[in-house]
């Protein structure tokens, strides 16, 4: 596996540190047995959601002890996401303020090494909703992100069916019990996102995917090691 393999010449750092990086990202995967990926097509271009639109929310859950593990996993709240993905979700930005609503991001990239957190410390019950770091997720991609709306007007985040991490039937995308207004709003959520290349995870209705996420290579690099631009 080459440098370029993780880390692309033209937006990351130089050769010599970009070596660096890799060799410690691959000294942690072996230590904790980081799956490693067959063929990657795209180089990683991990870009922060809000540089490229700051009216887009953050509520990053990982960095506050409100989020199912009931501790902060992330050292900053910030969201990342490859940059095709992170394009496609400020055109959905736009298109729902016509709406009076706007995105809150729960979560982008994830590190591997948190999934692989989540998947030893959760019951077999979570470990339905949680994905096994032996294949990695889509998140460890960068092209995975966890979301709701807000109302422009009142800045408040909106009702939905369930709550975001919420391990129940109601945070399926297909049920049909509760407000029609929170279904509504999961349905306008939903739309927008599809419409620009998302694909809703089954199970959860703030979870999307986006095409080709199957080209990245799974990551492991901590917010702090992801350059600015």
């Amino acid at each position: 596996m080459g440098p370029d393999t993780l880390f692309s010449r033209a937006t990351y750092p130089p050769s010599s540190h970009r070596l660096l990086c890799l060799f410690r990202h691959l000294a942690f995967c072996l230590v904790l047995s980081c799956p490693a990926v067959g063929q990657t097509v795209r180089l990683p271009d991990l870009v922060e959601i809000t540089a490229l639109d700051s009216t887009i929310h953050l509520d990053i859950r990982y960095a506050t002890g409100n989020n199912f593990m009931r501790r902060a996993l992330y050292d900053e709240a910030r969201a990342f996401l490859q940059r095709p993905a992170a394009e496609a979700l400020v055109r959905v930005q736009r298109k729902l303020t016509r709406s009076g609503y706007g995105l809150l991001v729960f979560d982008g990239y994830r590190p591997w090494s948190i999934t692989k957190k989540f998947w030893d410390e959760s019951d077999e019950e979570q470990r339905k909703f949680v994905a096994d770091p032996s294949v990695g997720s889509k998140h460890n991609r960068g092209c995975a992100v966890d979301l709701s709306l807000f109302d422009l007007e009142s800045g408040e985040e909106v009702e939905m069916p369930s709550d975001y991490d919420e391990f129940t039937i109601r945070a399926s995308p297909s049920f049909r019990g509760g407000e029609p207004a929170a279904l509504a709003l999961r349905d306008l959520l939903r739309g927008a996102m599809e419409a620009e290349g998302y694909t809703v995870n089954r199970g959860e209705w703030w979870h999307f995917d986006y095409k080709d996420w199957e080209l990245y290579e799974i990551l492991d690099i901590p917010f702090s090691e992801i350059p600015d631009r």
